[in-house]
């Protein structure tokens, strides 16, 4: 029980730091993450790391790598078709489309 306890205040002092690497869908510790299977964000399309260090997240036991803070937003609007565009992704069944209007 004390453990549980420690581990929400500890949950709530993350969420209250405003860390760019915090999501509203944390895997829990310990669990299998399934890697980011191609070299694109699934947001914009652009190559990871041209703009700089990719940002890296964990939604739904899924790893999602993006290629700037800014597609983190519009990923979370739309998480259910993203992680969607991720697996058809990993089949090869779509490829990185470049959007216009990026904001990085």
């Amino acid at each position: 029980m004390k453990s549980a306890i420690a581990m929400a205040v500890a949950l709530l002092i993350c969420a209250a730091c405003g860390s760019e690497q915090k999501t509203s869908q944390q895997t829990p510790a310990g669990a299998n993450v399934k890697a980011y299977p191609v070299d694109w964000c699934i947001v914009t399309g652009e190559k990871l790391g041209s703009m700089g260090d990719p940002v890296i997240k964990t939604y739904q036991g899924q790893e999602v790598k993006f290629c700037c803070k800014y597609c983190i937003e519009e990923f979370e609007k739309n998480q259910a078709m993203y992680l969607a565009k991720i697996d058809s992704a990993a089949a090869g069944l779509i490829k990185p489309q470049v959007t216009e209007g990026h904001g990085g």
